[in-house]
C-alpha cells in the first residue's frame, strides 16, 4: 500500500463557517492527522510549491488530498486546479472540489481540468459531516497513490 509521508489534508476554503464545519467533520472522522488550512488560491499554491510563507516547507511532503473550494479570493479554485495539474510534482495529488456551486459549467470545468471528484456542500451539518467523513475515509484510508515517480 502506497502512502504519502503524512496524512495531510490541504483545505482551501475562504468561508470561516465552512472551514469550521469541515474541521469538525474531519476531526470527528478521526482520519486526518493534520489539516493545513489556506484561505485563498494564492496561499494554496504557495503551500503546494513551498513559496512565500511556506518556503521552509518540505516540498516533497505533499498532502494526501486537496479539498478545494471554487470561489476563492486572489486566484479561483479552477485556476489552482489547473496549476496543480500542470506541474509534474503535484499533478497526481487527488483534488476534490468541495463547493456550494451546483452549476453544471463549474462541474464540467473541474472535470476538464482532471479533478478527481466534485462534491456540492450539503446544507445541513449532519449531511455535511457525513459527506466529509466519507471523503476522508476514501481519500485517506482507501485510495492509494504512487509513492514516487514511475518511469
Amino acid at each position: 500500500m502506497n502512502r504519502r509521508k503524512s496524512q495531510t489534508v490541504l483545505l482551501v476554503e475562504d468561508n470561516p463557517k465552512d472551514e469550521l464545519l469541515t474541521m469538525r467533520a474531519l476531526k470527528k472522522s478521526g482520519l486526518a492527522n493534520k489539516v493545513q488550512v489556506v484561505r485563498d488560491g494564492a496561499e494554496a499554491l504557495d503551500y503546494l510549491f513551498a513559496k512565500g510563507e511556506f518556503s521552509e516547507r518540505d516540498i516533497t511532503d505533499l498532502p494526501n488530498v486537496v479539498l478545494l473550494d471554487l470561489k476563492l479570493p486572489k486566484i479561483d479554485g479552477l485556476e489552482v486546479l489547473r496549476r496543480i495539474r500542470e506541474d509534474d510534482r503535484t499533478k497526481r495529488i487527488p483534488v476534490v472540489i468541495l463547493t456550494s456551486s451546483d452549476e453544471t459549467k463549474d462541474m464540467v470545468a473541474g472535470y476538464d481540468l482532471n479533478v478527481n471528484s466534485f462534491v456540492c456542500k450539503p446544507v445541513s451539518f449532519s449531511d455535511f459531516s457525513n459527506a466529509i467523513s466519507q471523503l476522508g475515509m476514501y481519500w485517506l484510508a482507501i485510495n492509494e497513490v504512487p509513492a514516487e515517480e514511475v518511469e
